[in-house]
């Protein structure tokens, strides 16, 4: 059987030839077992999640760990086995702290399994069967009641005041009335499609029958799960910064270990000895300690983001929400609290009431309301202030007993029920204002009955309008006496206004995000009119005009969309593929985006955006399975928080970055210009790894766990997309203090030549130094004194760098504490390199008194010093850049 798909534009009759279920009794066994073996059964398909194995791989596919690996094979072949195993240990802990942390396995398509039913009510050979809903065909018929949970795609052929729930798949609060004699047009939109019923949706009132049109993955939710396989991982900002630094560091080895070995061959020096030293200078140009002091501040910060109510799933996700400009958001359960609330009662209060709570079928459970959630909604409102646990709802029922009915139905557009109280009869009425007005030929105010004349009704619809347009769902409401369903000439009460109410924190939200650069955009599923009035209620937007629907964006390209996205604000009645259109069109325009949701329907778009945020306590098992991070109090409010912590924590990684490049151009400018002149290299490659993996990373770590001010960094605009980690006087600083390290590291290095040669009378020529550190001794000696102060100088240029712009007298250092420890621990293992016998010999120094130790710290302490000197000249020509 081949199925012609669309079959919302199908009727009943069409529907039932083209599935081959024109029989009531449904389908035969022996045809639901061909149909079974054709189309397979009705489940999702799985995706084996990665191994560890797999997992631990893509943590090493980075440029930066590729040099590091590099770096670790040269030092094996030359011997080096000590560098190799300290390279190693680097690379192996970055990648375990990232496989913890992140925990990749994807279970999108597990969560989406659960929530399907197991259970299904189906017309077999004539008879009504339960069973396993993974057993469902196309062309199986299958019942449906309230409270249960659709367990394939329907066409509807029955239906009776059915309402399902697609809140879920569609992002629509309110629950769809289902129609099996509707007839869609090309083009209708999923939550517009009244004789369709999608997997995993529920049914809330009534009942319906429809054939099977789809299973398994060919689902609507099907299509999700597939399009959740199919949207490519996205690198975040900083790994693409850090990919881009370490392509260049490998580049920069590279090119210096041909300049050197071309050094080699023009200074007529020994080739092999020239090139163990280029290797030196290559291990000096990567900044081993990066990737692992990166890894683990992300990975700390994971509980500072716990702190604000965020669970941070993917560890690079931390750093991107600093970046980002632009906040997609569903509307319904993320900007609204999903619950339908009575806003107003505008009439007569007490009939009003009696009404809404009469002709409604919803009723208490143990766990709560049963029913639709307007219905619910008039039993919240009555029942709020409900004492000694006596509800106002459940005393006016037993008042008013219901002796017949008249179930809503969409051509009606209203539903009537019949009460006796005593000896008195009256039939209740509710539904569209417009339908109601116009079957009423009087109305009840404070003062009485009154006849209900042109004026009165006209005034009555133009409330009713006002109301609508301002975002709320109105219903009318009327009385007549006696057992009458007949719904003609009655008394009309007025109007109940009902909304589903933005959450309270969000207005000032979207208002701070506002002053941060950050624009919000609502991402919707509910109409039109409903997204723009809860826009304007936020601030999001204030016109028509900045409001776009799924099938207007469906007639415009993708260049098209691109060009025009940036004009709008709120996109309504959209499906699960537009929003990732959004996302994308939105990306390609220079956003960097953060998708919030909570649906089913928001798992793809949350997938593709650069960082997906799920609302963990009303969000599906999906949403938060595909999100990078998960909300666990539901506030809209503390997505601010954690963008706020994103930007606290790019910073400190910035200034990591810097400090630690800085420190390794110190390292590279040391040894290059040594080489240069013809002197032997003042570092051993020991000494690098040294200062590299113990000296730089303790500060470095500090570093990117200082505390920032969170209010300053909100009050400014988000970084541009592509913006290197250099931006905003970075490479300047890097440059200089890079420098200035090699400038000092130089001059300890040739402290000694230079007395020997000035107290000896000799020319201080490059020659004559390289012919004076000859001596293995002096050499030992010099590379001490450089190995010394090139390690002291970056603990000294560490404290500076935690504010370019502040005095390290004006600084609280009591706010990082860590830095203290690396500081005074920095000091402590430089120390022991010197005087620990054992370490001595490992790496070939020398022993220092305290004459030199008190030379060796002024030198060291230079990076410093030119810090209160830069801030000491900012203020006296910038003051008002320095003022606190």
């Amino acid at each position: 059987m081949e199925k012609p798909g669309d079959f919302e534009r199908c009727s009943v009759f069409e529907t039932k030839m083209l599935l081959g279920s024109s029989d009531d009794g449904g389908l035969s066994g022996k045809e639901a077992t061909k149909r079974l073996r054709e189309y397979g059964r009705n489940e999702l398909e799985e995706k084996s999640p990665p191994s560890v194995a797999e997992r631990m791989l893509s943590q090493l596919m980075d440029p930066l760990i590729y040099v590091l690996l590099a770096a670790g094979g040269i030092s094996v072949f030359l011997g080096e086995r000590g560098d190799a195993v300290i390279i190693a240990a680097v690379v192996l802990l970055n990648a375990t702290v990232g496989v913890i942390q992140e925990g990749k396995a994807q279970k999108a398509l597990e969560s989406l399994k659960k929530l399907t039913t197991r259970k299904a009510l189906v017309r077999r050979d004539g008879k009504l069967l339960e069973m396993d809903a993974a057993e469902l065909v196309p062309g199986d018929r299958v019942l449906l009641n309230a409270g249960q949970q659709v367990p394939a795609d329907l066409r509807l052929i029955r239906s009776e005041n059915m309402k399902v729930q697609e809140a879920s798949l569609t992002g629509e609060s309110v629950p769809v009335e289902k129609d099996a004699q509707y007839v869609a047009s090309t083009g209708t939109p999923l939550g517009d499609r009244k004789n369709m019923a999608y997997m995993s949706t529920f049914v809330t009132a009534g009942r319906g029958e429809g054939i099977v049109t789809d299973t398994g993955m060919q689902t609507e939710i099907g299509r999700i799960a597939k399009m959740i396989h199919e949207t490519p991982e996205e690198i975040t900002p900083l790994q693409k910064r850090l990919g881009e630094l370490g392509t260049f560091l490998s580049i920069l080895a590279v090119g210096l270990c041909t300049i050197l070995f071309l050094a080699a061959v023009w200074q007529k020096r020994d080739v092999g000895e020239m090139f163990l030293t280029a290797i030196s200078l290559a291990v000096a140009a990567v900044p081993e300690g990066l990737p692992a002091v990166v890894t683990i501040v992300l990975a700390l910060s994971v509980s500072r983001m716990a702190k604000v109510h965020t669970i941070v799933r993917r560890l690079p996700s931390v750093e991107t929400l600093g970046a980002v400009n632009v906040v997609c958001s569903d509307k319904t359960g993320t900007l609204t609290k999903n619950q339908m609330t009575v806003r107003n009662l505008d009439g007569d209060r007490e009939w009003l009431l009696r009404t809404f709570l009469l002709c409604n079928d919803a009723r208490w459970g143990k766990h709560g309301i049963i029913g639709d959630p307007t219905e619910a909604a008039f039993l919240l409102y009555a029942d709020k202030n409900a004492r000694n646990g006596e509800k106002q709802s459940e005393q006016i029922r037993d008042a008013w007993k219901r002796i017949a009915e008249r179930p809503f139905d969409s051509e009606r557009k209203c539903m009537t029920t019949v009460h006796q109280n005593g000896m008195r009869t009256v039939s209740f009425t509710k539904g569209a204002p417009d339908i109601i007005l116009e079957n009423c030929t009087s109305y009840r105010d404070e003062m009485g009955v009154h006849p209900m004349g042109v004026s009165k009704r006209t005034w009555y619809m133009r409330w009713a309008e006002k109301m609508s347009a301002s975002g709320g769902r109105v219903l009318g409401a009327a009385v007549k006496e006696g057992k009458d369903l007949s719904e003609k000439g009655m008394t009309f009460l007025g109007m109940a206004v009902l909304e589903d109410p933005v959450r309270p924190e969000v207005s000032g939200t979207v208002e701070e995000f506002r002053h941060a650069g950050v624009t919000t955009v609502m991402i919707t599923g509910d109409h039109k009119d409903t997204a723009l009035a809860t826009a304007r209620t936020l601030k999001i937007a204030d016109s028509p005009s900045q409001c776009m629907t799924g099938s207007e964006l469906d007639c415009l390209g993708d260049g098209e969309l691109a060009d025009k996205i940036l004009e709008i604000r709120v996109f309504a009645r959209v499906s699960p593929d537009h929003k990732v259109r959004i996302v994308r069109a939105l990306k390609k325009n220079g956003g960097i985006v953060a998708m919030t949701g909570d649906g089913v329907n928001d798992a793809p778009s949350l997938k593709a955006a650069d960082v997906g945020i799920a609302m963990g306590m009303s969000g599906t098992d999906v949403a938060k399975q595909a999100a990078d991070i998960v909300l666990t109090d539901d506030n809209f409010a503390t997505i601010r928080e954690a963008v706020r912590e994103g930007r606290e924590i790019y910073a400190n990684i910035k200034k990591t970055v810097i400090f630690l490049l800085s420190s390794n151009f110190g390292e590279i400018m040391t040894m290059f210009f040594a080489i240069l002149f013809s002197f032997p290299a003042p570092l051993k490659a020991s000494h690098i790894l040294w200062i590299n993996l113990i000296t730089d990373s303790l500060p470095a770590l500090a570093l990117g766990t200082d505390v920032c001010d969170g209010r300053e960094l909100m009050k400014e605009k988000p970084r541009k997309q592509g913006e290197s980690l250099f931006a905003h006087g970075g490479g300047v600083c890097t440059l200089f203090y890079g420098f200035l390290i090699a400038l000092i590291s130089l001059t300890a290095f040739l402290i000694v030549p230079a007395k020997l040669l000035v107290s000896s009378g000799r020319q201080l020529t490059p020659a004559a130094v390289a012919d004076v550190l000859q001596s293995p001794k002096l050499l030992a000696c010099c590379q001490t004194y450089a190995f010394t102060v090139l390690g002291l100088s970056q603990l000294f240029h560490a404290i500076g760098m935690r504010d370019v712009e502040k005095s390290v007298f004006r600084m609280d250092h009591g706010g990082n504490p860590l830095m203290i420890a690396a500081v005074f621990i920095g000091f402590a293992l430089q120390l022991m390199v010197t005087e620990q016998p054992a370490l001595v010999a490992a790496f070939q120094t020398v022993r220092l008194n305290a004459g030199e130790w008190k030379t060796l710290l002024v030198l060291a302490a230079m990076p410093l010093f030119a810090h209160e000197m830069f801030i000491f000249l900012t203020h006296i020509f910038n003051p008002s850049k320095t003022a606190e």
